[in-house]
């Protein structure tokens, strides 16, 4: 039998052979703690800090503004408990949209049960928020919006770079799960107007298990894993070097290759879709037209439901 072809790249990717070269050193020779101050410490503390690196520069923000991670799931858990737990002196409501990925959907209902207040969002027929309704939703109490960069089953970007300036307009926490745009789109956080951003690595060529939270300065959350100082003291645990060497990895080349590769993903999304609309006339586009990620396409013979 022939091998099936992979189209599943929302879901996970395979590990970029230059992200694998990368990592190696640190699974056969480098295997010492970040944290020693001893060389065979400061030789992984150095891969650890590179990355760090790489991924500012990738997302257009200061190194100390990147915290490493188990990956998205890790990323959004924390800005959105963390935000919570820090500021519930200041108010106990949160904005999202209906439309989220489960690692920000179930958080919230889980702050729900925790005495905390969610405006769960609709969307249009393309699957957008309306910035609008966005600043409607806000109370006096609202302390957090997190509305997801893109989506990752029709590929839906959201008016983030909106949302951002309604956010700062309110003085509001602005968080946005980006674990689909990283590596496909422009995530450049000083234009985007997020506060928090989650990187999710092997949604981009890195390896499963790890990820990063952009978490800009002066934002204060309160910590979900405690016990020693790493990470800035933000998160407990000695650093999974490994794989935090292999996400700068593909951060870099992700910078590197970023108009080319989208450029490139576009072109075969826009092919797949004209030759498949010339066998089946009445195939409908989910997701929106024009606001939607190079990678993705989404059909069906129905539109997308209104959530």
């Amino acid at each position: 039998m022939n091998k099936p072809i992979y189209l599943d790249y929302n879901a996970t990717t395979p590990i970029s052979p230059e992200v694998a070269t990368v990592m190696r050193p640190y699974l056969e020779e480098y295997f010492g703690n970040p944290s020693s101050s001893h060389i065979y410490g400061t030789e992984t503390k150095k891969a650890v800090e590179l990355a760090r690196k790489q991924i500012a520069e990738l997302l257009n923000c200061f190194p100390d503004e990147i915290t490493f991670t188990s990956g998205g799931s890790e990323s959004n858990n924390f800005a959105i408990k963390g935000t919570a737990y820090q500021n519930r002196d200041r108010g106990n409501h949160i904005i999202t949209s209906t439309v989220e990925h489960p690692a920000v959907t179930e958080v919230c209902q889980f702050l729900e049960k925790e005495g905390f207040k969610v405006t769960y969002l609709p969307v249009d027929e393309f699957g957008r928020v309306d910035p609008v309704d966005v600043e409607k939703a806000i109370t006096p109490a609202t302390i957090l919006i997190t509305v997801m960069h893109a989506n990752n089953e029709v590929g839906t970007i959201q008016p983030v770079e909106e949302i951002g300036v309604i956010a700062k307009k309110h003085n509001i926490i602005f968080h946005s799960d980006a674990a689909q745009s990283v590596g496909k789109i422009e995530t450049d956080v000083q234009k985007m107007g997020v506060d928090l951003l989650s990187v999710a690595g092997h949604k981009f060529y890195a390896p499963k298990g790890i990820g990063a939270l952009y978490i800009k300065r002066g934002v204060k959350l309160q910590k979900l894993i405690h016990g020693a100082d790493h990470e800035q003291n933000l998160r407990a645990g000695t650093e999974n070097v490994l794989e935090i060497a292999g996400l700068g990895k593909a951060a870099e080349i992700a910078k590197r290759y970023l108009q080319k590769n989208t450029a490139h993903m576009k072109m075969l999304r826009d092919q797949l879709y004209d030759n498949l609309k010339k066998e089946l006339p009445d195939l409908k586009l989910n997701g929106h037209p024009e606001f939607r990620l190079p990678n993705t396409f989404c059909r069906g013979c129905l539109p997308l439901r209104k959530y």
